[in-house]
């Protein structure tokens, strides 16, 4: 069994600014969590918050869960949790691994913290085995790649918000040199804001509202851009998207954007990013 640090709260101390990781926090605790436990630690220096966790990160994961023979667990920040579950989990879809990722929304060793516990979990997931890409969090194990963090404070931070039926990926790694982004419409957003937006990134996800509608002064920008590679979701949590039951959505996909259905939008970034990692 292979545990991979990338940092988070999990492992952090108070630093004059706030947190900031502690390079021996985890291995510590694994000493009374997992006492005689075969488990190879490694670290991705440096220990980082997961504000700045992002592709480059996501391929050196992969990279070391490919050339662990075992299950793998890694532990993270929870901000970005959702979007390395997402990333993760379509990169090695139909691979049959037993990744456990983990987390906590207080630091290993303070009174009352969550992180001890989530880190047993994990381990007892990954000691399990079962194939899958595994969010082991406050007493659940929840399918990583379909979460997204709605809790910023408590311990109950993660629901399943995305959708099962996904495809194989395009590729296995993410290509660097590509610039992604979620972009949220909203009621008066200048159409030269969102075209901006739209002119500075290779692949889009758009939050549209509800079923799949958005406002009609932004028709002309979206139109404009007919051929970017964008993909729609709604902004509500549940229920996704439905092309044609409203014509305020028609211009979305007049001007070619795509039916994000029920997928979260994490998990639409990151199956986009690597249809366009395609060599």
């Amino acid at each position: 069994m292979t545990l991979i640090e990338t940092g988070g709260t999990i492992c952090m101390t108070d630093g004059p600014d706030g947190l900031i990781p502690a390079p021996e926090k985890v291995a510590a605790a694994l000493v009374q969590i997992a006492p005689g436990q075969r488990l190879d630690h490694q670290k991705l220096e440096p220990l980082v918050d997961s504000a700045d966790v992002g592709p480059l990160v996501w391929n050196r994961l992969l990279d070391r869960i490919d050339a662990a023979p075992g299950p793998v667990i890694v532990t993270h920040g929870t901000d970005t949790m959702a979007f390395t579950g997402a990333a993760l989990d379509a990169a090695l879809a139909g691979q049959g691994r037993c990744v456990v990722l983990t987390g906590s929304m207080h630091p290993l060793g303070v009174a009352g913290s969550d992180a001890e516990a989530n880190l047993a979990l994990a381990i007892a997931t990954a000691l399990g085995g079962k194939p899958g890409l595994h969010l082991a969090f406050n007493g659940e194990i929840l399918p990583a790649g379909r979460v997204s963090k709605v809790n910023s404070t408590e311990a109950a931070a993660f629901a399943v918000t995305g959708t099962a039926d996904l495809l194989d990926p395009a590729a296995r790694r993410f290509d660097i040199s590509k610039h992604l982004g979620l972009v949220t419409l909203t009621p008066g957003l200048a159409p030269a804001a969102l075209g901006a937006m739209l002119d500075a990134l290779d692949g889009v996800v758009l939050r549209v509202f509800g079923a799949g509608t958005m406002p009609a002064t932004l028709a002309e920008t979206l139109f404009a851009r007919k051929g970017k590679p964008m993909i729609a979701v709604s902004q509500s949590a549940a229920g996704g998207l439905a092309p044609g039951s409203y014509t305020a959505g028609a211009a979305l996909w007049a001007a070619g954007v795509e039916n994000g259905g029920q997928m979260s939008a994490e998990q639409t970034l990151s199956r986009l990013w690597l249809r366009l990692s395609r060599a």
